[in-house]
């Protein structure tokens, strides 16, 4: 396993020691998420003849993880801005309408508030 030590020291009792951790490996990728099976998925519902190559997938990928972080930053913007601490589903559906076009704004709040309602229902 890969150390590595810090620089910092920890006083104990008037003797210096430096302090070593184990380098985690789970926080290069955090933040990371992969719905390229949801895209497949999606795709084999609606033109099951059709397929995607990797290229395509990495690229879509990558595009909805940038969207999901747009929408977050901009509804966490909202948030701050009505002195509030908690997150709430009207923040995220302005910063929708913020930033996507109208007529998609509006289809992926529909679609959006339809599927918390099934899953807050079941």
């Amino acid at each position: 396993m890969a150390r590595r030590t810090i620089q910092k020291y920890r006083c104990f009792r008037g003797h210096r020691r430096s302090i070593s951790r184990k380098k985690s490996h789970s926080s290069t990728n955090f933040g990371q998420r992969n719905y390229s099976l949801y895209v497949n998925r999606v795709l084999k519902e609606v033109v099951p003849q059709r397929g995607m190559s990797y290229r395509t997938l990495d690229f879509m990928n990558t595009l909805i993880n940038d969207i999901f972080d747009r929408i977050a930053e901009e509804a966490h913007h909202l948030m701050h801005f009505r002195k509030r601490c908690t997150l709430t589903p009207e923040d995220i559906q302005k910063a929708v309408y913020m930033l996507l076009p109208e007529q998609l704004a509006k289809y992926a709040v529909t679609f959006g508030s339809e599927a918390v309602h099934r899953f807050v229902s079941s």
